[in-house]
């Protein structure tokens, strides 16, 4: 099973960019199939920044996911 998550891209050097995924947790990937800019919110498979994605429905993935992961800790 593949995971794509969504992230909001912090800083951005070259084809990689810093990219938040909430609650303090950022990894590199790389952006170059986008273009992606700043503050943007982007979809990340494998490493790699796949498409960009509307802030609301990024936040709200983001949302359901703390709660899975809530659920597994109750």
């Amino acid at each position: 099973m593949c995971l794509a998550i969504p992230g909001k891209i912090l800083s951005i050097e070259g084809p990689t960019a810093v990219v938040d995924y909430g609650e303090g947790t950022t990894r590199r990937a790389d952006i170059s199939l986008v273009n992606a800019a700043e503050g943007d919110y982007v979809i990340v498979h494998a490493g790699f920044a796949i498409q960009i994605v509307d802030p609301g429905e990024a936040e709200e993935t983001l949302r359901l996911f703390r709660e899975m992961l809530e659920g597994q800790h109750a």
